[in-house]
């Protein structure tokens, strides 16, 4: 997904639902993210051109509910139940996540796996 600063952004995504898992007073997705406008860019194994700042999926529990849901490590999150993802901060991206009051999370995710797919169909 090519990104330039104030243009709009086209990706092809997918939508997620994870069902969170209840363990006592705890509820668990079964991944973990990285990135947002806070972090270092260059850091980002999921970033081509290392100048990304969004939120992406750098691990996933197996068998855990977010791998059930189709989650991948390398996606990135576009969306958090309609909240935009794009340009958040590392905590703001996981608060929106890990809301004590939502069973479920509704995820917009794209891979690059989707991108070129879609990009050889229309070729």
């Amino acid at each position: 997904m090519s990104f330039v600063p104030g243009q709009p952004v086209t990706a092809v995504v997918q939508r997620i639902e994870i069902v969170k898992l209840r363990q006592g007073d705890n509820l668990i997705l079964g991944f973990s993210i990285g990135g947002g406008i806070d972090q270092d860019p260059g850091q980002n194994p999921f970033s081509e051109d290392k100048s990304d700042k969004g939120i992406y999926v750098t691990r996933v529990t197996p068998g855990g509910p977010a791998e059930v849901a189709g989650l991948k490590m390398g996606d990135k999150v576009m969306q958090v139940n309609g909240w935009d993802m794009t340009v958040v901060t590392h905590d703001q991206a996981r608060k929106k996540l890990t809301k004590k009051n939502e069973d479920v999370v509704r995820l917009l995710v794209t891979r690059k796996g989707l991108e070129n797919a879609v990009r050889n169909a229309m070729m």
